[in-house]
């Protein structure tokens, strides 16, 4: 039963994903995302109550799968230099997969602020272990003195808004060809890690 009920709850995360990353959030509904899993509508809503519900467990499936690769990569043995080059891809790579979630975010950010903080938490992502090993890095002189909270915000800002602005990049810069905007995308994974780490260098 249990067997069965997993395959069932993986089945529609993953028509879910689809449909998020087709429609967005805003344009997917429940039936979409039931025809998309071959499920009845009643069995969609046995399982996620509603679209909202529905995306919460993409988004928390999104961080599980990166948070431990990023925690990995930032208390490893790792020189400094690779450990920012593994959080810039792995967020990257992130959010070509989950495109939705900066969207997602802004949309909560404005509807219910903490309910972010909440979801992000849960993912078991702690900042001030990240803000100590910063701090550690700056006593040895592998980076300049700065705030690691400034250091961690511009690297999330790098990462996330060519997603979030998505529409207006897109269209104003690449005149709307989707497939050099993917590109330039993918491309940022190395663009970005070198930004940070000229910016950092002592």
């Amino acid at each position: 039963m249990n067997e069965k009920h997993n395959d069932t709850e993986a089945l529609i995360l993953d028509a879910a994903r689809k449909v998020f990353l087709e429609n967005g959030f805003d344009g997917a509904t429940m039936q979409m995302i039931a025809s998309e899993a071959a499920i009845n509508k009643a069995l969609l809503h046995y399982y996620f109550r509603s679209k909202d519900r529905l995306f919460e467990a993409v988004f928390i499936e999104a961080f599980s799968r990166m948070a431990p690769n990023i925690i990995k990569a930032f208390f490893s043995e790792a020189p400094f230099e690779q450990k920012i080059r593994i959080f810039v891809d792995t967020y990257i790579s992130a959010l070509l997969q989950y495109p939705q979630i900066p969207q997602f975010i802004l949309h909560e950010l404005h509807r219910n602020p903490q309910r972010i903080v909440e979801l992000i938490k849960s993912t078991g992502i702690n900042p001030e272990m990240v803000f100590a090993l910063i701090r550690r890095e700056m006593d040895l002189g592998h980076i300049k003195a700065m705030d690691p909270k400034q250091l961690m915000v511009n690297m999330l800002s790098l990462c996330i808004f060519p997603f979030a602005a998505r529409p207006m990049i897109q269209g104003f810069i690449f005149n709307n060809d989707a497939a050099a905007f993917d590109l330039f995308l993918e491309n940022r994974k190395k663009e970005v890690a070198e930004f940070i780490l000229n910016a950092v260098k002592p």
